[in-house]
């Protein structure tokens, strides 16, 4: 059973780990993400990386959807302005990864702010409606401002640079992703630590009540699409350096609806939803094909037949989840946690 967890003070009360146990598995946690690109192979650093961007740009959207229950599907589209303003800073500029990186997420901000503007009159569907149609904006741009985003061909980007040595491989740019993307978790969960993150709550449980209590609805909805954005916008300069090859087709609204999915499927208004949700869709397709891959040598037209069902497969796995627990997979670690604090006692 858990005990001596009785908080004798404010701070400790708000503290993000307020346990030992916790203490010790966010140290292992640390550990394991240092060791991981020297016990693992490319293939393994590869996925890390990609479950890493999808993290971060799934954490913004759960700050817009889940803590401040603004809908947008324009996260893909903002990620790929933190994309191209990367890829055209080191290619024209040569600045700093790091500098590349926060110039990308205060654009996606800027634009966030202003396709934000609809939330103040219209929420729910007529928002989501409203993002999609800045993303088809968006698209259009990246697809036909040929002198700075090189149209539908693109643009190619040098790869990041560190100390000197070119970041070429997975397990090199890993060292950019995952510092990045946990300082970005940090972040947000101190967010709502704040007046700030309390407010975003407020508007999402009832904005006329928090509109009666001073909070400025105009204030604070563009803030939550701008610190949304930003993490959209980092997330897909991170993209831009994993891939190095930037085009229009790169953020589809696909791209939008699977990161509204990973919110969904993880858990609205949760730090740890949005990380779970994150892995959950990175992971299960990749997971999907390697069975397939296991029996091609038995079946060889296994990958033609069984390739529309790993898409059927996991689009059902996403029902379940949402039909079973709709809140989500942190709920289901909730229910985890709960039993073992209070075992072996019955709930």
């Amino acid at each position: 059973m858990r005990i001596g967890t009785v908080k004798e003070n404010y701070g400790a009360d708000a503290a993000l780990f307020d346990t030992r146990v916790q203490r010790g598995w966010l140290v292992v946690l640390a550990v394991a993400l240092v060791l991981l690109p020297f016990v693992s192979g490319q293939y393994v650093s590869y996925l890390a990386c990609l479950v890493l961007i999808n993290v971060a740009s799934t954490t913004g959207l759960n700050i817009l959807t889940g803590f401040t229950g603004l809908v947008s599907l324009g996260q893909a589209a903002f990620m790929g302005v933190g994309a191209y303003i990367v890829a055209l800073l080191e290619m024209k500029v040569g600045t700093p990864f790091i500098l590349n990186l926060l110039l990308a997420g205060l654009g996606a901000a800027l634009v966030g702010m202003v396709v934000g503007l609809p939330s103040l009159r219209v929420k729910g569907l007529y928002l989501a409606i409203a993002t999609i149609a800045a993303s088809v904006i968006l698209h259009f741009v990246f697809a036909n401002w040929t002198e700075v985003t090189g149209g539908v061909s693109g643009l190619t980007m040098p790869p990041a640079t560190l100390f000197g040595m070119e970041l070429n491989q997975p397990g090199e740019v890993y060292w950019i992703i995952m510092p990045v993307t946990v300082l970005l978790l940090f972040g947000a969960a101190n967010l709502f630590r704040t007046r700030i993150g309390r407010a975003f709550i407020a508007i999402r449980d009832r904005d006329i009540s928090a509109e009666v209590l001073g909070i400025d609805l105009l204030r604070y909805k563009l803030l939550s699409f701008a610190i949304s954005s930003f993490y959209a916008g980092v997330a897909g300069g991170l993209w831009a350096y994993f891939f190095r090859v930037i085009t229009p087709e790169s953020f589809p609204l696909m791209m939008s609806i699977f990161f509204l999915a990973a919110v969904i499927v993880g858990g609205m208004g949760s730090i740890l939803g949005g990380i779970l949700g994150a892995i959950f869709m990175t992971m299960v397709p990749e997971v999907l094909k390697m069975l397939v891959g296991v029996v091609t040598p038995f079946w060889p037209e296994a990958v033609a037949v069984l390739s529309p069902v790993r898409i059927m497969v996991f689009g059902g796995l996403i029902i379940f989840f949402l039909i079973f627990e709709p809140e989500g997979l942190a709920e289901i670690w909730r229910k985890i946690r709960r039993f073992f604090h209070l075992w072996p006692f019955k709930t």
